[in-house]
């Protein structure tokens, strides 16, 4: 088994969607960045990245690369698993936590689960979300940005699964 973390945090701003876990939500305000600037899946990106042993975010898609403007996030996060997959490694689960003052994440809680779970291609019971606020400390606290850490637990796949759980 390998483990990954993954780290991110953009901005808020309007006149954009906010889109968590490739979910759009309701909010006055969305995420500054290049791509659609999913914060959830980018981290995620980043842990799957990480325990495969493949670099970080950046070094495939970086934010100078005008073919990567407002791309969708989850892009990203099939990159990491086709990386993964070459190396003979699938999803045993995640572990996602999203930080930020508004919106609530409950309501939409499942719905980030699902969509995650989907694009892993993984049971939902392997992908587990949990959100924080910053009691109104920092930029985050503030309502200015939100952040996410993700944890990736890979492990061996067997030849069966190589292909099927990683499409």
């Amino acid at each position: 088994m390998r483990i990954g973390i993954g780290f991110d945090i953009h901005r808020l701003i309007s006149g954009r969607d906010l889109i968590l876990g490739g979910v759009k939500l309701p909010s006055a305000k969305g995420l500054a960045g290049h791509s659609d600037s999913d914060v959830l899946l980018h981290a995620l990106a980043d842990a799957l990245l990480g325990a495969a042993g493949a670099g970080d975010l950046g070094t495939f898609f970086p934010d100078t690369d005008p073919r990567w403007r407002n791309a969708p996030s989850r892009i990203f996060v099939k990159k990491a698993l086709a990386l993964a997959a070459r190396g003979g490694w699938s999803v045993a689960n995640v572990d996602l936590v999203v930080v930020t003052e508004a919106p609530k994440l409950a309501p939409h809680r499942e719905a980030v689960i699902r969509s995650v779970a989907r694009l892993l291609s993984v049971p939902p019971a392997r992908v587990n979300l949990k959100a924080k606020t910053m009691e109104g400390l920092g930029e985050i606290g503030k309502g200015r940005a939100i952040a996410s850490y993700a944890v990736a637990l890979l492990e061996k796949s067997s030849p069966r699964k190589r292909g099927s759980s990683l499409s």
